[in-house]
């Protein structure tokens, strides 16, 4: 089996990797990788961004949010953050058996004294409590294994970052189930470092067969780089993937209270109307069909600039809207 481990810490890079490992690497071999990403929300392939994340939380801390391959539920990275891969020829008895995968961690946290317990469905959990989240994904006879594991994890931000505000979405996306979360560290009898347990489980890992370590060549970075940029750094990926959705949004400003019921689809404005309590001199249907196909991205207050917001929302600015619609 192949050992990688990731050069970097950046999120598009990590989940550029490995697909590249995936989809254009030696299809004989099998593949073992660990990486870290720092101060990023994963989002499961299937779900809708926006739902899933406390956009304002994600701003304000610089938080970078990427879309993955798998299925499954929204998680967030940080430096007490540890995530493993697993790259193998698929065979019907290890598709979608996560307890083959996640064996090796719980093996190598027996060896800190600390009791793990795989919970039948995607998790492994202590007392309960999830530190590990774990998704698959399998296409042309390979089977890409990847879990998340919450070591020495900031957990306030965990939950902050999670933390969609008043909101009400309708979309046909998969929610995340929320669960109680904890660190490994938090039941360990001493702290345990990163990079001790990286090595226990590495070394447990190798019960699938000797880890044979490789070095990524100028050619496989250039093509991971290439990977990163057009797809995984990109917003069209990262929320324009998101299926079509309903929202409404509602917030109380100086000059009065404005409520939103949009309809979204590809991350960008099909359809909005605005409600509220606010004045006006222009007629508002103009302002609402000048936004459609507008994306919902970090852009929104300069996209509303041009459209004069204030001519129609008396004393409402195109910052104050770009916020009612993304925070």
């Amino acid at each position: 089996m192949i050992y990688l481990e990731s050069p970097s810490r950046d999120p598009y890079f990590n989940l550029a990797l490995e697909e590249y490992v995936f989809e254009q690497m030696d299809r004989s071999k099998s593949y073992f990788m660990l990486w870290q990403n720092d101060n990023t929300i994963v989002v499961g392939k299937y779900q809708n961004t926006a739902e899933e994340i406390n956009q304002a939380f994600v701003d304000s801390h610089g938080i970078r949010v990427v879309r993955r391959l798998s299925g499954g539920g929204a998680v967030y990275h940080d430096k007490g953050n540890l995530n493993f891969t697993f790259v193998v020829d698929q065979d019907s008895n290890l598709d979608f058996n996560f307890k083959v995968f996640v064996q090796p961690v719980v093996r190598a946290l027996e060896r800190f004294g600390v009791h793990a317990q795989f919970n039948g469905r995607n998790d492994i959990t202590i007392d309960g409590a999830k530190f590990s989240g774990n998704s698959q994904y399998a296409r042309h006879g390979r089977l890409l294994h990847h879990g998340c594991i919450m070591l020495d994890s900031n957990l306030t931000n965990v939950s902050d970052a999670l933390k969609v505000k008043e909101a009400k979405f309708d979309s046909k996306a998969v929610k995340s189930v929320r669960s109680r979360v904890t660190t490994i560290n938090d039941h360990a009898p001493r702290p345990i470092s990163m990079e001790e347990f990286k090595a226990a489980l590495k070394d447990c890992a190798m019960d699938s067969g000797a880890l044979e370590p490789y070095e990524l060549t100028e050619r496989d970075l250039a093509e991971v780089g290439k990977l990163q940029v057009e797809k995984y750094a990109a917003w069209a990926w990262n929320y324009g993937f998101s299926p079509a959705y309903d929202m409404r949004r509602e917030m109380k400003f100086p000059a009065g209270l404005v409520t939103a019921q949009l309809s979204a689809e590809q991350g960008r404005i099909k359809e909005i109307r605005f409600y509220g309590d606010f004045f006006g001199n222009g007629g508002l249907e103009t302002l609402e069909r000048a936004m459609v196909g507008i994306p919902l991205d970090e852009n929104l207050e300069a996209a509303l600039k041009p459209l004069q917001v204030e001519r129609y929302m008396s004393g409402i600015t195109a910052a104050e809207l770009a916020r009612l619609l993304r925070d």
